[in-house]
């Protein structure tokens, strides 16, 4: 049975870092788009990136304009991925999701098929 765990989440002040992992198990998932997405409090699950397969073991990156230049998503071993983020903010304040699809990298949630039961990132001002 196919699983996807988070970890790394926690508190930290506005201007740190994180680095959050997910370790994917059931099968291989080398040639699967895995995606970040958050949930802010009391607002809908949002896409922050995404890497899919191009060729041999280069992957692309997608990532929400909110997050770019300071959140790297990589993958070093075909089960896993990470998200580096940097320059944390307030704003930045969700419960952080794992989730993987097969095919083409997509921002909508509803278009990934497995998801872990996330990881809570707490930046303070």
């Amino acid at each position: 049975q196919e699983q996807l765990v988070e970890s790394g989440g926690g508190l930290v002040q506005a201007g740190g870092s994180l680095r959050l992992s997910c370790a994917a198990s059931g099968r291989t998932f080398s040639t699967y788009v895995m995606g970040w997405f958050r949930q802010p409090p009391g607002k809908e699950r949002e896409f922050v990136a995404a890497t899919s397969w191009s060729s041999g073991s280069t992957y692309n990156a997608d990532y929400a304009d909110s997050v770019k230049g300071r959140f790297t998503i990589y993958r070093d071993k075909p089960n896993a991925v990470y998200l580096r983020m940097n320059s944390l903010e307030p704003e930045d304040t969700a419960v952080y999701y794992c989730a993987a699809r097969t095919g083409i990298s997509a921002r909508g949630a509803t278009e990934y098929d497995y998801w872990g039961q996330g990881t809570q990132v707490t930046v303070s001002a």
